[in-house]
C-alpha cells in the first residue's frame, strides 16, 4: 500500500512537472532592437549611435547588442552635427597650399573644402531647411525644404495621379497641377515661390513642388488616399543610368540625403520621379541594393490613384548648382578622405563586396581596357608587356562589359587593385572604390583636366596623369584619342 501511494505521488510530480516545462519558453532570448537592419561598416557604428541616441541606449541595457564596442566612445560624430567636436569628426580635409583664388590661408582653404566636398556640405544643407509648410498637431502633414528646393522633407504628403499627363519629357514641369500635390498644413506660399531660383530638371524639386497645396482635409484620417504608403519613401530624378560617372552622381546624392535626414535603413521605397512613358536602362542596377532592399518603383506605378506618403523625402539631385559632384568647383591643393570615403565603405559593405589585404612585396596594377571606338589605348599590347617587366607588379587587364562582367565583379576588382590606370571616360568612376592608399593612372585626360583629378581628390585617393606630351601621339583618325607611347622601360610621367 506504501508502495502505491509512493508511486502515485512521484506519478503526479512527474506530470505537473512536465506541464511546467510545457510552459517554460526554452528559446534563446529576443534582442531587444532589430539590429540587422542597421546594416553599416563597423567603423561607421560610433557615428550611427552618436546620432541616434535611443538606440545607443536599448544597446547598453540589452546583452545581445552586437554593439557594444562602439559604445566605448560615443564622442566620434560625422562633423555636421550641433555638438559636434572638431576634434572628434570623421574627417577633415588636407590641403598642400592656399590659392589666393580661393583662400588666403591653409585653415581657411580647409575649412571651404570641408564645406564644399565633405560632411561640412550636409552641415551646409541641414542649416538651410526651412518648414514651407506647417503642422499644427501631430499628424498632421508637414513639408520642409532646403535652398533653392534641393532637398525636401515631406510627412502625409497627399499625391493624386489620377489624370497623369504623360508625355516623351522625362521631367515635364507642369506634370502636377494645383491640388493635386498636397498636405494638410499651413503653406508660406511666399517662401515656397522663393525656392525657384535653381529650377532646372536635375537641379531643384521646385518644377514637382510649385503646386503644393494647403488642403482643407486630413488626406490620410479623412480616407481620400487610394493608396497609403507606411514605409518610408525617397523621391529621385536620375541621370543617365548608361553612363558611371552620371549615374553616380545619383547614388552618392542619395547617400548625402541619409546623412541630411538621419536614415539609412534600407527597408524603404526608392520611387523614380519620371513623367514619360518609358522605362529606365540602368547598368548599374546591382548598386541600388545598398539602399533599398526592394526594387525601385517607378512614378507610374501609381497613375490613376491617389497616394498618399507617410514619410517621405526629395533626394539632393546630380546636377546641381554647386552640387556633388558633377561639375563641382572646389577649392585648388586640398583633398578628403571624408564624405565620398564613407560612401565607398557604405556601398562595398552593403553590397558584401571582400576587399583583400595588401599583397607583401607585390603591386596589383587593374588596366582598364576600352573596346569601343574612341578612347581606346592604340598601343595597348606594348603598355602591358612594358608593365610586366617590372617584377613587383601583378598586371590585370579589364575590360568592364556590362554583358561579360557583372558589375559587383567589376567591383570586386577594383577594389582589390593598387594601382588603376584607364584612359580618360566614365570607367574611371571606379576609382571612388579603390583602397585608400591606392593610385589612379589616367593615360590621357582628353583636355578635361579636372574631371577624374577632381573626383580623386573627393576620394582622397592619389591621382596621375600623362605629362610628357612628346610620348602621346595622337592617331589620324578624327575622333580617335591620343595613345601613349612607350618607351623599353615602361611609360615615363
Amino acid at each position: 500500500m506504501v508502495l502505491l501511494v509512493a508511486l502515485g505521488i512521484i506519478s503526479l510530480f512527474a506530470v505537473v512537472t512536465a506541464e511546467e516545462d510545457d510552459l517554460i519558453d526554452h528559446r534563446a532570448p529576443a534582442p531587444l532592437l532589430n539590429y540587422s537592419s542597421i546594416s553599416l561598416p563597423p567603423e561607421h557604428v560610433p557615428y550611427f549611435l552618436y546620432n541616434n541616441k535611443r538606440v545607443a541606449k536599448q544597446c547598453r541595457l540589452d546583452p545581445l547588442c552586437p554593439f557594444k564596442d562602439a559604445l566605448q566612445d560615443l564622442s566620434a560624430c560625422w562633423g555636421y552635427e550641433k555638438n559636434c567636436d572638431p576634434r572628434k569628426r570623421f574627417s577633415y580635409p588636407a590641403c598642400t597650399k592656399a590659392d589666393p583664388a580661393w583662400a588666403r590661408s591653409l585653415d581657411a582653404a580647409q575649412e571651404l573644402f570641408w564645406k564644399q566636398a565633405d560632411f561640412g556640405y550636409v552641415k551646409e544643407r541641414r542649416s538651410e531647411l526651412k518648414t514651407l509648410c506647417k503642422a499644427s498637431k501631430p499628424g498632421d502633414s508637414s513639408l520642409r525644404c532646403s535652398s533653392h528646393t534641393r532637398f525636401c522633407k515631406a510627412t502625409n504628403l497627399y499625391l493624386d495621379l489620377r489624370k497623369p499627363r504623360r508625355s516623351h519629357e522625362r521631367y515635364k514641369e507642369d506634370f502636377i497641377q494645383t491640388g493635386e500635390i498636397g498636405g494638410f498644413c499651413r503653406l508660406n506660399k511666399r517662401s515656397l515661390a522663393f525656392g525657384g531660383k535653381h529650377n532646372s530638371p536635375l537641379q531643384s524639386w521646385y518644377a514637382e513642388l510649385q503646386t503644393y497645396t494647403q488642403l482643407d482635409f486630413h488626406p490620410i484620417q479623412d480616407g481620400h488616399c487610394d493608396v497609403v504608403i507606411e514605409k518610408p519613401s525617397v523621391f529621385m530624378k536620375l541621370d543617365a543610368g548608361v553612363n558611371m560617372y552620371h549615374h553616380f552622381c545619383d547614388f552618392v546624392n542619395l547617400y548625402i540625403s541619409q546623412h541630411i535626414n538621419n536614415s539609412f535603413s534600407s527597408d524603404i521605397n526608392i520611387i523614380m520621379w519620371d513623367t514619360s512613358v518609358y522605362g529606365y536602362g540602368d547598368l548599374f542596377n546591382e548598386t541600388w541594393r545598398a539602399f533599398s532592399e526592394d526594387n525601385i518603383i517607378h512614378l507610374k506605378t501609381y497613375d490613376l490613384k491617389r497616394v498618399c506618403f507617410k514619410d517621405a523625402f526629395f533626394s539632393l539631385l546630380p546636377r546641381m548648382r554647386y552640387g556633388l559632384f558633377y561639375n563641382t568647383p572646389l577649392v585648388s591643393d586640398c583633398y578628403s578622405e571624408g564624405m565620398f570615403r564613407a560612401f565607398s565603405q557604405h556601398v562595398l559593405h552593403r553590397l558584401n563586396i571582400p576587399r583583400e589585404a595588401p599583397k607583401e612585396g607585390r603591386v596589383r596594377v587593374t588596366l582598364l581596357a576600352r573596346s569601343t571606338e574612341y578612347r581606346r589605348i592604340l598601343n595597348q599590347v606594348e603598355l602591358v608587356n612594358a608593365l610586366k617587366t617590372v617584377p613587383l607588379l601583378e598586371v590585370n587587364v579589364v575590360d568592364y562589359k556590362y554583358k561579360d562582367v557583372p558589375f559587383l565583379v567589376q567591383l570586386k576588382i577594383t577594389s582589390n587593385s593598387d594601382i588603376f590606370i584607364g584612359m580618360h571616360g566614365a570607367g574611371l568612376t571606379h576609382l571612388l572604390f579603390l583602397p585608400d592608399w591606392a593610385v589612379v593612372f589616367e593615360l590621357y585626360n582628353c583636355q578635361d583636366e579636372s574631371c577624374y583629378r577632381d573626383l580623386a581628390r573627393l576620394r582622397g585617393i592619389r591621382y596621375v596623369t600623362w605629362q610628357k606630351m612628346d610620348k602621346v601621339h595622337p592617331q589620324d583618325t578624327v575622333g580617335e584619342t591620343p595613345a601613349p607611347a612607350i618607351s623599353p622601360s615602361g611609360p615615363s610621367v
